[in-house]
């Protein structure tokens, strides 16, 4: 009996010594932490990757936005037309088609003018492209227009953005839905709001707005 006793206690003595599996606990033990770590890592540089595209996007709608009526050779002040601003939205959408930005996202395309008659400013006309349910969070070129309803003082985040007399500024909100590329298990899920705004780059015709008909972009 007391030899089977000490050949237990020789055998534990032998296993509490044995190192043998160590390297492989240590592994078992750090992997999922690591894990965690390198997929938390990827789904913030993801996040990241398509916030700078949402803002990328908002600046370019912007840019070419401000930009029409340029090309126009006639010695007639130009105007832009209903097809000229979708062909801006439709540009926008075929960029952020990567990240499924139509079905997840909503484009706000604003002509932030000053009334001449009144000094006020006011949204003379406003387009939008994109699925997700969202409004400007400025107003509207209806009832809430600025010359309609509350006054607009100005655009941007502290309303220091202002149009002046006999021109126009293109402002752009861009609202994105993220989901994360994790499907839900890493998700860190948010709405982004991107802005950015050009003035116009030559003499536009500012009276009837947008002209033409059968417009794809309206609000």
């Amino acid at each position: 009996m007391r030899i089977e006793l000490s050949n237990r206690f020789a055998v534990l003595r032998e296993f509490a010594h044995c190192q043998s599996g160590t390297a492989l606990l240590e592994f078992a033990l750090s992997a999922p932490i690591i894990l965690l770590m390198a997929l938390g890592g990827a789904e913030i540089a993801y996040m990241a990757t398509t916030n700078m595209k949402v803002n990328q996007l908002a600046v370019a709608v912007a840019d070419n936005a401000s930009r029409l009526g340029q090309t126009d050779n006639s010695g007639v002040t130009p105007t832009i037309s209903e097809e000229d601003v979708d062909s801006i939205m439709a540009g926008a959408i075929e960029e952020g088609e990567a990240i499924d930005f139509e079905q997840n996202g909503r484009i706000i395309l604003s002509s932030l003018e000053r009334d001449n008659a009144t000094g006020k400013q006011y949204i003379h006309w406003q387009r939008c492209k994109g699925d997700l349910e969202k409004d400007s969070k400025y107003g509207n070129d209806s009832n809430e227009n600025g010359l309609n309803g509350s006054t607009i003082t100005g655009m941007g985040s502290s309303g220091e953005i202002r149009a002046r007399p006999n021109s126009a500024v293109m402002f752009v909100e861009v609202y994105y839905e993220y989901d994360g590329f994790m499907e839900n298990a890493f998700s860190m899920g948010s709405q982004f709001h991107e802005e950015a705004a050009f003035v116009i780059r030559d003499d536009r015709n500012l009276v009837p707005g947008v002209t033409g008909e059968g417009g794809t972009s309206a609000c």
